[in-house]
């Protein structure tokens, strides 16, 4: 069996596939909601990528702290993700916050304090089992993807960052790979996002046998 992996905006999508074919229901409603879930706002938003900024931790734990004040009680942890979560790596300036929760469905009822924080909630979002919130707009500036406890969606997130964290040349050859796109396609994050697929998944790959040694 063979694992395909999308990174459209801000949407990771794992396709399983065993002789080219779909194997199961969540990876085929993934693969439709790849296509339909960006809205054209997102699609027209300036791709933007920054050298690393020392403020990005900071600004993850005062978000992760506001966080466990809503949810009180259902979040077990909290992870910051993404590019923003790698020192030294060149970013979009966007945090990406992991919580991990006890019961996902329990996250919806805490939509309207969200909205109260800025965010705007999504629900899935293309992928199942999660809840995803976006803060900022058209000025994106955070983006919190729930989990529940034991979500294989979690292990692949921390293996990416853990990877990057821990070897030098993959981060760098990632962070170039990347301000070369947002200078050739700045007003295209579709080919953007394109561009860095083959890299993402064999990145993935790499990060996901390591996370499995370590």
């Amino acid at each position: 069996m063979s694992v395909i992996v999308f990174y459209k905006l801000d949407i990771l999508i794992s396709l399983r596939l065993r002789g080219g074919v779909l194997q199961d229901a969540d990876s085929i409603h993934s693969f439709f909601c790849f296509f339909h879930n960006s809205s054209e706002g997102d699609r027209l938003r300036k791709v933007e990528v920054e050298p690393y900024q020392e403020k990005w931790p900071r600004m993850f734990l005062e978000e992760a702290e506001k966080l466990r004040e809503i949810f009180t009680g259902e979040i077990i942890e909290i992870h910051h993700i993404g590019s923003t979560s790698v020192p030294g790596l060149q970013a979009k300036p966007i945090i990406d916050i992991m919580p991990v929760v006890k019961d996902i469905s329990n996250v919806d009822s805490f939509n309207e304090e969200m909205k109260q924080m800025g965010y705007t909630p999504k629900g899935e979002n293309g992928i199942p089992m999660r809840r995803y919130f976006e803060k900022g707009g058209d000025q994106r500036s955070h983006h919190v993807h729930f989990y529940e406890e034991g979500s294989r969606e979690i292990k692949r997130h921390l293996a990416f960052r853990d990877y990057l964290r821990t070897h030098s040349h993959e981060k760098q050859q990632y962070g170039e790979l990347k301000q070369r796109l947002a200078k050739q396609f700045p007003h295209d994050i579709e080919a953007y996002i394109q561009g860095k697929e083959q890299l993402v998944v064999e990145i993935e790959r790499k990060a996901l046998i390591w996370f499995d040694q370590e």
